[in-house]
């Protein structure tokens, strides 16, 4: 049973402990700070940066992105990994122009309107791009409200009804106009101090008041986490192929793919296809291929 506790410890703690990130300065617009939630999905802060510099340098506003093609936004994803949120963002930059006159809507309709955009993006660029007094819920978040307030070791499956409430909950334990920055701590604690595998509990700002340290702590009793496996899979090969692509300027031939990918032609062809059929990848006339709007569709 959740217990009703006070965060207020965690805007202190994160006054002190806030990670100097890019996104997070001063004049950072919201079309940048939307840039970054849509990258850091699944992905490392240190793997980020760097992309999402060269990405707002070149593409500082919507329009500048939805004037180029969606191919030159998949090779500038490079090795972010999962592409397909490049052709998301490029969608999402043309849905941006065509609505919204080149700008970024600030309520979480709205922006759960545009392509790509899911629950948690929508909350979060409402949040932390304009303020609103939303939760704001990802994997950091869910772990430390579940270990704070339910005294669980995990958070167990996602149950976005159960998680936005919990979230709302510790919202509301301080005043509303901290509420969006009470946000961004609790994902900062869950990233830097109430992480998943070695905890820093004596470093924790509820340290004092978390009812999975009052319990001592105990081991999940949950489903295991499934652990998933990257080498060897049609992922990897799709990584591989897309390598070439972006390596490229233009189209290349068949046997190019190929070499990249020997040890098992049918998967090499299974992950092939599904870049077609995803729109990452389209086949020339002459049976060459590029990457989105390089090539003369068949």
């Amino acid at each position: 049973m959740a217990t009703a506790l006070n965060f207020t410890p965690v805007l202190s703690w994160f006054d002190v402990a806030e990670r100097d990130l890019p996104w997070r300065r001063p004049g950072v617009s919201a079309w940048q700070i939307l840039v970054s939630e849509v990258m850091l999905q699944q992905t490392p802060v240190a793997r980020v940066e760097p992309v999402w510099h060269e990405w707002v340098a070149r593409w500082p506003r919507p329009r500048d992105l939805a004037e180029a093609s969606a191919g030159d936004a998949v090779r500038a994803w490079g090795r972010l990994g999962y592409p397909r949120r490049a052709m998301r963002l490029h969608a999402c930059a043309v849905a941006l122009v065509e609505r919204h006159g080149g700008g970024v809507p600030s309520s979480v309709d709205e922006l759960l309107g545009l392509p790509g955009v899911g629950e948690y993006t929508a909350r979060a660029v409402a949040c932390f791009a304009f303020g609103q007094d939303v939760p704001v819920v990802d994997i950091n978040v869910r772990r430390v409200l579940a270990r704070a307030a339910a005294g669980e070791a995990e958070a167990g499956n996602p149950s976005p009804r159960r998680d936005l409430a919990a979230a709302q909950k510790a919202l509301e334990s301080v005043p509303g106009p901290r509420r969006p920055r009470l946000s961004a701590g609790l994902m900062e604690l869950g990233a830097l101090v109430c992480t998943a595998r070695s905890p820093l509990c004596g470093e924790c700002p509820l340290g004092d008041s978390c009812a999975w340290v009052a319990a001592g702590r105990p081991a999940w009793s949950g489903p295991a986490k499934r652990v998933q496996r990257f080498e060897g899979t049609d992922r990897q090969a799709r990584g591989r192929l897309m390598a070439v692509l972006r390596g490229e300027s233009g189209p290349v031939a068949r046997a190019a793919l190929d070499v990249v990918w020997p040890q098992d032609p049918a998967q090499r062809d299974r992950a092939l296809d599904s870049l077609l059929v995803d729109g990452l990848v389209e086949q020339t006339r002459d049976g060459r291929f590029a990457l989105a709007g390089e090539g003369e569709r068949r």
